[in-house]
């Protein structure tokens, strides 16, 4: 039960990626760019995941009552995923999660959505020989259930799936929220999921899957307007639909990705099981007149 991808780019050599992505009935994978599967942590009920430097978290659904956070470490020489323990978060189901890229040495800050669409946004506390722990910042609740978030520096986006996109600014121990790009059945399509962002030629901009209709809107940060959209079509692994997750990252991963990757869980890969296909997201960027 594929769900939700994360890609981590090595600071030693930016050329190199590995992608971290959960089975939301079983635990974490570790694959490379060919898409072999070169680690497996065994941890349940696991729905969202996200890494920062060698920290990734997972959104952990094992208990439906209170959340937590699933906190590994990567040791990308090895490869293998370390557990760390899982943090405590607050009540409600855990969901939706993404981290706050953050410079080395820095503390670890993480979004957490309650299915109910209550976002918390706190920091990670990781220590030697002592569980893991979740340290509230702010709070806002979005009116139904969400999932897909992403971080633009301090501003946090969030896909409230059955209404559209909210951008939320903090504001004390609460947020500003604004409804950014709603559902309209033209751009985005219910259900909202999977929200990444990339750069590109200076610019940045923000993806979204509209899952409804098996497609990919972009909208221009920190503006929200509107660029485009674009499905991805049958290639030699397949099309996608029915997405949740997606990540992107730019950069040259070699001749495979000369300007970065776009990645997308696929929902409905029959007669297979689920999985995430790898797409150059140059190929993309041209398609989009970006």
């Amino acid at each position: 039960a594929a769900d939700d991808p994360a890609i981590w780019v090595d600071p030693a050599n930016p050329n190199r990626a590995l992608i971290i992505a959960t089975d939301k009935k079983a635990g974490v994978h570790l694959y490379d760019l060919t898409g072999k599967d070169i680690a497996f942590v065994k941890s349940g009920l696991v729905n969202n995941v996200d890494v920062a430097g060698d920290i990734i978290v997972a959104s952990d659904r094992n208990d439906g009552v209170n959340a937590h956070l699933a906190v590994f470490r990567l040791n990308a020489d090895k490869p293998a995923i370390v557990p760390l323990g899982r943090a405590a978060a607050g009540t409600g189901e855990a969901y939706g999660l993404c981290l706050k890229r953050t410079a080395p040495g820095e503390p670890v800050t993480a979004a957490l959505i309650i299915k109910d669409g209550t976002v918390r946004v706190g920091t990670v506390g990781v220590a030697d020989g002592a569980e893991p722990t979740f340290t509230t910042q702010w709070e806002y609740k979005i009116p139904t259930q969400s999932e897909g978030c992403v971080f633009d520096g301090d501003t946090l986006y969030v896909g409230e799936e059955d209404a559209g996109i909210w951008q939320l600014t903090p504001n004390g121990t609460t947020a500003t929220a604004r409804l950014v790009a709603p559902v309209d059945n033209q751009r985005l399509v219910a259900d909202v999921e999977g929200l990444a962002t990339i750069d590109h030629k200076g610019r940045r901009y923000l993806l979204a899957s509209s899952q409804g209709d098996n497609a990919y809107a972009v909208f221009m940060l920190p503006s929200m307007d509107y660029v485009g959209r674009f499905a991805v079509a049958a290639g030699a692994f397949g099309a996608t639909s029915e997405t949740d997750g997606i990540e992107a990252v730019a950069g040259h991963f070699g001749s495979d990705y000369p300007d970065g990757i776009f990645l997308a869980q696929d929902g409905d890969n029959a007669p297979r099981a689920q999985n995430f296909k790898l797409v150059r997201w140059d190929r993309i960027a041209a398609a989009l007149g970006l």
